[in-house]
């Protein structure tokens, strides 16, 4: 790699607002899952996917600050504002989700049958779980696009909200394969058909900003995300009046949580996460499509 001038280490990655940011979230990454695997414990599926969290988040973090300190993401194909950005706010998005999940299911307030030690371990892990989700957080909010800027696209309102509708459809694939009964009526099948399908369409806008291939495109990037987020949200409208219609009214589903529906294997628990979920994401879309006409972005930073 030829040199372009300056200094080859870049100073600002650890010393800005943003480095210090990456730095806690490092710092704050590394104390949690320590905590965790020393004492702590952890078990089961949300174990697993706490820890899953902090170490894949410690390791992509450690990975952004070498390569911005050493300037070797200008060796990298990919376009590292986008990715960073992206990075961030599904990096939020998780950590959060883990804050809440693993005090939710490991800490306790007595000391039995776990012990003392135990418990205090877990609970200093849940306090820096959550100090990592506000770390994250503080680096998008000092990286979002500013009005009126040009910018990545993904550091704007509406590439933000690409993560966050992902995410959010990740959550009703969790909830659809968790015995939701989908495939019993064509209707619940065309809704699902929805969330997979915007699912695939986001991802695909994501990786194409975040590699930087947008400007290779044979049409105008901009005008086809538009385009797809107003059809995405006609499509969520159908799945929103779809879905509850045929999960919740007495002539398809039931208006009620059966009675001896077992905990945690409940098909309308998982219908009522869907349907909640249905509405947030139709939410986010609609915002998205708001935001989207406010918007001007390059695709190589």
């Amino acid at each position: 790699m030829e040199s372009a001038g300056g200094p080859y280490l870049n100073t600002a990655a650890v010393t800005s607002p943003v480095g210090v940011a990456r730095l806690l979230q490092m710092m704050f990454g590394c104390t949690t899952f320590s905590l965790v695997a020393h004492q702590g414990g952890f078990s089961a599926a949300y174990g697993t996917f706490c820890m899953f969290v902090w170490t894949f988040c410690f390791a992509t973090t450690v990975f952004i600050i070498t390569c911005e300190f050493t300037r070797l993401h200008s060796c990298l194909h990919i376009s590292w504002g986008n990715f960073t950005a992206a990075f961030a706010m599904l990096a939020t998005l998780m950590s959060v989700t883990a804050a809440v999940i693993y005090p939710l299911y490991f800490v306790q307030l007595g000391c039995y049958p776990i012990g003392c030690e135990v418990r205090d371990f877990r609970i200093a892990a849940s306090v820096f779980a959550g100090l990592l989700f506000l770390a994250y957080a503080v680096e998008v909010f000092l990286t979002r696009a500013k009005p009126g800027q040009v910018t990545s696209y993904m550091a704007t309102v509406s590439g933000l909200l690409k993560i966050v509708q992902a995410f959010v459809a990740c959550i009703i694939f969790g909830a659809l394969v968790n015995d939701s009964q989908y495939s019993k009526y064509v209707a619940t099948q065309w809704c699902v058909a929805v969330f997979s399908f915007c699912f695939v369409v986001t991802v695909v806008v994501v990786a194409l900003s975040v590699t930087g291939k947008t400007a290779m495109l044979g049409f105008p990037f901009e005008r086809s995300v538009v385009v797809y987020t107003f059809v995405a949200v006609l499509l969520y409208v159908s799945a929103a009046v779809i879905w509850p219609v045929f999960c919740f009214d007495s002539k398809y589903g039931s208006p009620r949580r059966p009675a001896l529906c077992a905990k945690g294997r409940c098909p309308w628990d998982s219908q009522l996460v869907i349907a909640i979920f249905t509405y947030v994401n139709l939410l986010l879309y609609v915002m998205d499509l708001a935001y989207s006409q406010r918007i001007r972005f390059v695709s190589h930073l």
